[in-house]
């Protein structure tokens, strides 16, 4: 894969209708994490640590940060958000493929300096099982 713009990484957020990009994201990221399950016992070679198999939870987490620029966007992740709601989201990445699933909004921070725009930050976790298509 060759180097991509950081711009066509994109967050879309189901709307009821349709997906929909998450509008005025300046960064994202999107990471997948996987629990292990520790079966070493007193005969394991060695003593070195053995781990069962296809066990443990896998989860994801979406994280971005930006500034509001589409009012309808904006007031989905918010009502996603207080209503604590599971919405399907898709993550796009470039030239690898479109991961998709449930997802919640676990985080949402505003912020502002006096000599600037109000950002916000949001946090998504998997809330379900994903699938992967490659692009």
């Amino acid at each position: 894969m060759a180097a991509q713009k950081g711009k066509d990484l994109l967050v879309k957020m189901h709307d009821g209708s349709a997906y929909v990009t998450v509008a005025g994201l300046r960064s994202r990221r999107i990471a997948f994490n996987a629990e292990s399950v520790d079966i070493t016992h007193a005969e394991s070679a060695g003593r070195w640590r053995e781990l069962l198999d296809g066990a443990g939870i896998k989860r994801a987490g979406v994280s971005g940060r930006g500034l509001f620029k589409d009012a309808a966007t904006d007031a989905l992740m918010r009502q996603t958000f207080f209503d604590g709601a599971v919405k399907n989201c898709q993550v796009v990445i470039p030239d690898f493929g479109i991961v998709q699933g449930a997802f919640q909004i676990t985080s949402l921070e505003f912020a502002g300096e006096h000599d600037g725009e109000v950002t916000y930050d949001m946090a998504l976790e998997s809330a379900g099982e994903l699938t992967f298509a490659a692009a």
